[in-house]
């Protein structure tokens, strides 16, 4: 029985790893394309082989090129916007997860089940609408238009109200009966027991406005404001395709949402398995 308890999880490591680099792969041929010439990396497509996932003199001019042609301005621009969603954005999903987990109201089940709803409704079918209406309060090439509709994640309040639902309510009982208001007993004892579930939030609302295209291509076409995502879908225009300077943008901007989540991955992964587990 051991030794196929013991088998069992050899199997499972082995497939684990084997879909690790199945997702691996793709990161790995970018990497490659962005450290090759353009002849080079379509000399290595056909037939595939080794030399397909392993530059033959690497370069970094595809780098050098993205930083003299504006992308650095357009990554500031999408750090500069995902840092005021991550802050707006928690303040408002943390707030309203609190009140629809710990407040009595009348319609908070009604509350609820509409913003679940809500978040399960794609972005990308309701932008084109929603871009007039910002236009029409001229929010058009403002960091302020960037950032509005991310900062209301209805997956980010699912998770933390999952979470505040776990938290004893004898502690808020407690804290009532020394004369703690209700924003007390929110700043006191709820966020400080809520780590890793903002920590998990946080990274719902980061993924969502960083690897955001359609929005800041309708709401902030002015080269100013551009994104990377937008910056890097420009390099591919009439004229051809600078297909060394698109594989750098994308290792760029690949690099940070996977530094984050590699270094915030245990807070993701308590914050999961803490919340959705009461109603």
């Amino acid at each position: 029985m051991a030794a196929g308890a013991r088998g069992g999880r050899v199997g499972m490591a082995l497939l684990g790893g084997l879909i690790a680099l199945l997702f691996f792969l793709p990161l790995w041929w970018a990497l490659a394309g962005a450290l090759r010439s353009e002849q080079e990396t379509f000399r290595t497509l056909s037939p595939v082989s080794l030399w397909t996932l392993i530059p033959g003199q690497p370069t970094l001019g595809n780098f050098a090129s993205l930083v003299h042609g504006g992308f650095g301005r357009a990554m500031l621009n999408s750090a500069v916007v995902t840092a005021a969603t991550l802050v707006v954005g928690l303040a408002i999903c943390s707030t309203a997860a609190f009140g629809l987990a710990v407040l009595r109201f009348p319609g908070r089940t009604t509350v609820f089940a509409v913003m679940v709803v809500s978040f399960l409704i794609p972005f990308d079918a309701i932008a084109i609408p929603l871009s007039a209406l910002f236009r029409d309060f001229e929010l058009q090439n403002t960091h302020l238009g960037l950032v509005l509709p991310g900062v209301g994640n209805g997956f980010a309040v699912f998770l933390l109200r999952g979470f505040f639902l776990g938290v004893p309510k004898e502690l808020a009982e407690a804290a009532h009966v020394d004369g703690l208001g209700w924003w007390g007993i929110f700043w006191r004892i709820y966020l400080p027991l809520s780590k890793p579930a903002m920590v998990g939030a946080g990274l719902i609302l980061f993924v969502f406005q960083w690897q955001a295209y359609l929005w800041p291509l309708l709401i902030a076409p002015s080269p100013a404001m551009k994104v990377a995502p937008v910056a890097i879908a420009q390099l591919s225009g009439e004229r051809g395709a600078d297909f060394g300077a698109i594989f750098a943008g994308a290792v760029l901007t690949a690099l940070v949402p996977l530094l984050v989540l590699l270094f915030f991955q245990r807070y993701f992964t308590q914050s999961l398995s803490g919340s959705g587990t009461k109603g």
